[in-house]
């Protein structure tokens, strides 16, 4: 009921739903008490089929007639126990919110001392930790797999867990920071700054080449000026981009959303971040209101050790 603003819907759909279950009760009455004496004809409904095949209108049995009144009493019975009738909540005061919560604070009390255990530890040690990391792959799979893979090995938009290429940082604390309060990466577009798409191919040659990939010389030539007016305020004079904005390296082979001459020049004169059209938003969403501070720390601890634990 939270979506309707006034207390006169709640009365209005009470009154429909009783009134429904009613008429129902009427109309089942209504159909169920005119019996066929011995030798009485009986009425058709005047559907037929084949020529001869008709429908009579013989009431409903008896069996029948009374499992409809047994649901009739049940929905009462519902309806008084839990809520249905508009604002009213139910005689047991049930919802579907105080269930969930309940089940939240049950298995708080379960599970609380275990991630208390492992948040009194350093990150690195819970990483080490078998049964920290089993917990942490479960909270994983919930959590992060729809964005980064059930491997973390991620995807175009989103990154690969599993490398040491990181666009924030990957120290333990810096992923614990991105997990708790989310990341918002934004590329601006800069067709108009590079000096549209002539520019923008440009500087795409001039990017292919910070990482030794093939490229046209002249082209890069010309772009470089344009690089270091429009890209190299986030990327850095060197292209190898800047942890405290999560502007990434271009001088490595590790590409968020492709590293191919077109994806290079769409990212430079579309932007990443700002609209759908260009990749939708770089948004890691924050996870403090729905993971407490132990399952963060394991959850990190998990994420960490993917690409330094045993490797």
């Amino acid at each position: 009921m939270s979506d309707f603003t006034h207390d006169a819907w709640g009365i209005y759909i009470a009154v429909i739903t009783l009134v429904s279950i009613v008429a129902c009760a009427v109309l089942l009455k209504t159909f169920s008490t005119k019996r066929v004496a011995p030798g009485e004809k009986v009425d058709t409904t005047h559907h037929t089929w084949d020529e001869d095949l008709s429908e009579w209108n013989n009431p409903l049995p008896l069996w029948w007639m009374w499992l409809f009144y047994i649901t009739i009493v049940f929905g009462l019975i519902y309806l008084v126990l839990y809520p249905g009738l508009g604002t009213y909540t139910g005689y047991l005061g049930w919802s579907s919110r105080g269930q969930y919560q309940g089940e939240q604070e049950k298995a708080a009390a379960t599970f609380g001392p275990i991630f208390d255990k492992f948040l009194k530890q350093d990150l690195k040690a819970v990483a080490a930790d078998p049964e920290a990391r089993q917990i942490g792959q479960r909270l994983f799979l919930n959590y992060c797999a729809q964005c980064h893979g059930s491997d973390a090995g991620g995807g175009k938009g989103f990154p690969s867990l599993r490398d040491h290429d990181w666009l924030y940082g990957g120290e333990p604390e810096t992923i614990k920071a991105s997990i708790t309060n989310g990341r918002n990466g934004v590329m601006p577009p800069q067709g108009a700054a590079v000096g549209g798409d002539e520019g923008a191919k440009n500087v795409a040659h001039y990017v292919l080449s910070l990482s030794g990939r093939t490229h046209d010389s002249l082209r890069a030539f010309s772009g470089k000026a344009r690089f270091n007016t429009a890209c190299a305020a986030c990327h850095g004079a060197d292209g190898k981009g800047n942890q405290t904005l999560g502007a990434p390296n271009l001088t490595d082979k590790i590409w968020l959303y492709g590293g191919s001459e077109s994806n290079i020049i769409e990212t430079i004169m579309k932007g990443r971040g700002t609209n759908m059209v260009a990749g939708g938003v770089s948004v890691m969403p924050a996870h403090k209101d729905i993971l407490d501070g132990g399952k963060i720390h394991v959850l990190a601890a998990y994420v960490w050790g993917l690409s330094n634990v045993g490797k």
